[in-house]
């Protein structure tokens, strides 16, 4: 679908349903996490431990320390000689590592942005040398939560214990990966709502590490809007009677899988648009059930679709500590403000609004641009699916990111 979001009156839209299909639940409940966890399949994972000497720990932002930090990642295509190749992808807050690549051991589903990232593709790797990290307190690898925790390997997962992070801790631990591998400076930083996040602050914390930015689908800081969203999520999950105060790993009668799927539920809908949500579901029931005798409407079983995916695939304590550092999310914090913090930008900056974007709408994109150094124009993705657009609509999102990287060169 493109060009404006159409209403009712205009001809029926068929909407693919872009790898969120109806397909029926996976036999059996899900696991207490759906975290990848040590024994497990590595994929096309690739490891490194960082700050692994106690004198020299992660330092967080808000307080207290990491050590050691290990750090999942994939990469594509060729580093080139110079090393000024590398281009930096930043995953949303479900994502992982998987940015590109098939389903199969280890990874459950394929990659995110499959449609971009590839040779010949939009962000060509037979080009530039890309890398997706998992983030820091996520759980496909990186350290997080479900990670071994202080005790060591073999003791009890962090749980709990966890501390909070923020998206400048996220980036720190991403420039320690960087250092580690030999990169000075990324040709481009890329990323979509919470990648997007770390695009900015990568952007304004290493203003001369980054040569280009790209943030899709996200603001200079989280809205109020924003925080009360992850704030009911985050409730939902604790108030699960299996949540056990975060520490639900090795119980047998399985971790808060109802709260993940209801703050997965809230989500959904906030990651889509009222007209596409209507125009694909509408009041049909599901299937031969019959919500005037307590069956479900189609949207219903939809959500309940997406509740059941999310479980098997992701953490409950990584949901609660990435969503809260997005609350946390301001680049002006402690910088003199956001206008402040932006003044110290040095890359060629793209920002990409989502025309129909109601959790990340596109007032956000043009404050951002006003602020940033030449005040790049706002580049828009006409669509009807909402948030979730960014991954969506790969034609428009890869064409706006393929002029991004021919116009900042070779880096």
């Amino acid at each position: 679908v493109g060009g404006r979001p159409r209403t009712p009156g205009d001809r029926p839209i068929v909407l693919p349903m872009h790898g969120d299909e109806m397909t029926a639940a996976t036999p059996g409940p899900p696991p207490a996490t759906g975290a990848w966890r040590p024994g497990d399949p590595p994929g096309r994972r690739q490891f490194v431990t960082l700050f692994d000497q106690p004198e020299n720990p992660l330092r967080l932002e808000l307080g207290g320390t990491l050590s050691p930090v290990v750090v999942a990642y994939e990469t594509w295509g060729e580093l080139d000689r110079p090393r000024g190749n590398a281009v930096l992808v930043a995953h949303a807050l479900t994502g992982d590592s998987h940015a590109a690549g098939a389903a199969g051991p280890g990874h459950i589903t394929p990659g995110w942005w499959e449609a971009l990232i590839g040779p010949g593709k939009f962000v060509d790797t037979d080009r530039w040398w890309v890398i997706c990290p998992n983030t820091l307190g996520g759980c496909q690898g990186t350290t997080g939560p479900s990670s071994a925790g202080p005790d060591g390997p073999g003791g009890a997962a962090w749980g709990s214990r966890f501390p909070v992070i923020t998206i400048r801790d996220q980036v720190a631990a991403e420039a320690a990966l960087a250092d580690q591998l030999g990169i000075d400076r990324w040709a481009a930083v890329i990323g979509g709502s919470m990648g997007g996040m770390r695009a900015l602050e990568w952007a304004v914390s290493y203003p001369d590490r980054v040569a280009r930015v790209v943030a899709l689908a996200c603001g200079a800081a989280a809205t109020a809007e924003q925080i009360a969203l992850c704030a009911v999520q985050a409730r939902a999950i604790r108030a699960d009677p299996d949540y056990a105060g975060g520490d639900y790993y090795e119980l047998a009668s399985g971790g808060p899988v109802a709260g993940l799927g209801l703050a997965r539920r809230i989500g959904q809908i906030s990651y889509r648009s009222e007209i596409e949500l209507d125009t694909r579901f509408g009041r049909r029931p599901e299937g031969d059930e019959q919500p005037l005798a307590r069956g479900r409407y189609s949207v219903e079983s939809y959500l309940d679709h997406h509740a059941d995916k999310l479980a098997r695939r992701f953490d409950p304590n990584s949901y609660l500590v990435l969503s809260r550092a997005m609350d946390h999310h301001d680049v002006g914090r402690d910088r003199g403000g956001v206008a402040a913090a932006l003044s110290r930008v040095r890359a060629a900056a793209t920002v990409i609004a989502i025309d129909s974007d109601r959790l990340y709408p596109p007032r956000l994109q043009h404050e951002l641009a006003s602020l940033l150094p030449g005040r790049p124009d706002v580049r828009v993705v006409h669509s009807i699916y909402g948030h979730d657009a960014f991954l969506i609509e790969a034609d428009q999102v890869g064409a706006h990111i393929a002029t991004a990287l021919h116009e900042g060169g070779s880096g």
